[in-house]
Parts: C-alpha cells; sequence; structure tokens
C-alpha cells in the first residue's frame, strides 16, 4: 500500500471501522481484523491511536461533529421552535438512515465489551440531543404553535424514546427497516 499522506491513515481507519460496523451480522471487531482489511499491521493501528477505544472515539467525534453542526444551524436559522423540530427529528432519523454503522455505535450496540466511557459519551450526547428537543419545545410553546401547557421535558424525551428505537430497529433489523419508514405520518403526531 503506497504511504499515506499525514491524517490520511487516521481517517482511513476510521472509515474501515465504520465500514466493519455496517456487516448486520455484527460480529466483534479486533484489532487484528481491522488491520487486515485496511492491509497494515496492528503496530500500524497503534502509531495513529493508543487503543481502539481511541477509534470509536473517534468515530463518536465525528458523530457528535456531524450532528451538532447540522442541528445547531438548523435551530440558529429556523426561528420558529415547531420547525426546529420538524427538521430535527427527521435529520436525526436520516443520519442514522444514511450511516448505518454509526447507528450501531449510537445505540451503543457496537461499545459492548469496550471501555465503559464510550457508553457514557454516548449517553451525553442523547442527553444533549434531548436537551435541544426541549428547548425547541419551549421555543414553540412559546410562540403558541404547540400548547402552552405541555411538559416540554416529558415530550423531548418521548422524542427522542422515538428516535432510539427508530434507530434501535434499524440496526436490530439488519439494517432493512428504515428509521425514516413512516415518518410522513408519524412526524406530525409525534410533533403535535
Amino acid at each position: 500500500m503506497p504511504p499515506a499522506k499525514p491524517g490520511e491513515r487516521k481517517l482511513q481507519i476510521l472509515q474501515t471501522l465504520a465500514e466493519m460496523l455496517q456487516r448486520p451480522q455484527g460480529e466483534k471487531i479486533t484489532t487484528a481484523s481491522l488491520a487486515a482489511r485496511i492491509g497494515v499491521s496492528e503496530a500500524a493501528l497503534y502509531r495513529h491511536f493508543a487503543s481502539k477505544a481511541q477509534m470509536y472515539e473517534g468515530l463518536i467525534e465525528f458523530i457528535e461533529q456531524t450532528l451538532f453542526g447540522l442541528v445547531n444551524k438548523i435551530t440558529s436559522e429556523e426561528n420558529s421552535g415547531k420547525k426546529q423540530l420538524e427538521a430535527v427529528l427527521p435529520l436525526l432519523l436520516g443520519f442514522a438512515q444514511k450511516n448505518p454503522g454509526m447507528t450501531r455505535v449510537l445505540i451503543g450496540e457496537a461499545l459492548v465489551n469496550e471501555d465503559a466511557r464510550l457508553q457514557t459519551r454516548i449517553n451525553q450526547l442523547h442527553d444533549r440531543l434531548e436537551s435541544t428537543l426541549k428547548q425547541s419545545l419551549r421555543l414553540a410553546a412559546s410562540q403558541q404553535e404547540l400548547p402552552t401547557g405541555m411538559d416540554a421535558a416529558a415530550q423531548a424525551n418521548l422524542m427522542m424514546s422515538f428516535v432510539l428505537g427508530r434507530w434501535h430497529q434499524f440496526a436490530k433489523s439488519g439494517f432493512t427497516r428504515l428509521p425514516m419508514e413512516y415518518w410522513a405520518t408519524q412526524g406530525p403526531a409525534l410533533i403535535g
């Protein structure tokens, strides 16, 4: 394999790991199988990442940067709380649909038997997303787009549970049950 430019090998490792996570069988990924897939030695992997946990952290960082970059763009450009929800929820479902391997990270399935701090970080990501939904719900209520007596925290939790459930169903179906399936009818019922 030709020598990679600085940073390219690290990206290649993360891309290959994400591709391996897309396999519906969900077999355990070892550094040996990852290195073999790339065509390098395990030692070459460890030149870029100190551990397999760091590789998963790289994927989580990509997920966080991508999702929150898009969510922040929506919430800063859209003044309507209800329209924010109408954009953010399908964004979360669509991200999983486009990135099946990342979905296994988002639901924690790929992190089983890995460092516990990785699952903690994913849980924090879920909490941040739920908090964003709650802010949009409060904004929508203040704009009289949704009932003012609505419990924003409970509704945001319901929405996040729905998203997590769709992600889980997608991964557990071998990526055949698409997260966006039924969104046209379920979305309006969920948002109100």
